[in-house]
């Protein structure tokens, strides 16, 4: 697995994640190089995210505003037809819009009529899906209870307000 842009804080930073056997094919084979890996500057302030994350318990609340979100979400989709699905892990949440749900027929204008509606409010969604029928929402990990219920609020509204 291949991690970016986030994992730095604002520091331009990746890595790679793999499995021992995978790690170990690398001494087997081609040797494995790029400009700027191991950079010390680059490895200290991964390492200091890390330790931010663990020190704050961004992992746990990730995992608890994620289910706070995810249960919000699944019950405006009891409020709401035009949502078809809700999925997620953590703070990673995906509602997919519909025209009708027994057909599933993506609705990618509503969906974009929500990214707007909640971009007026100030809140950052955006779409995704081979339709861009689905409302992409992936807050920072320091989000708290009060973000989260707000994203619900305009997410809501946005459902509410029609499909554009």
């Amino acid at each position: 697995m291949t991690l970016g842009k986030p994992i730095g804080n604002g520091h331009p930073l990746g890595a790679v994640i793999a499995t021992r056997a995978v790690a170990d094919a690398f001494a087997r084979g081609p040797e494995y190089f790029n400009t700027f890996g191991g950079n010390a500057v680059s490895a200290a302030v991964g390492m200091a995210v890390l330790d931010v994350i663990e020190a704050e318990g961004l992992r746990e609340r990730a995992a608890t505003i994620g289910a706070r979100l995810l249960r919000g979400l699944r019950h405006l989709a009891d409020e709401h037809a035009a949502i078809g699905d809700v999925r997620g892990v953590g703070m990673f949440q995906g509602v997919v819009l519909v025209t009708d749900r027994t057909t599933r027929e993506p609705d990618a204008t509503h969906a974009e009529a929500v990214v707007e509606h909640a971009k007026s409010r100030g809140v950052l969604l955006s779409t995704d899906g081979l339709e861009h029928e689905v409302l992409k929402i992936k807050p920072p990990l320091v989000w708290g209870e009060a973000e989260a219920d707000r994203l619900l609020e305009v997410v809501d509204e946005g459902l509410r307000s029609g499909r554009g």
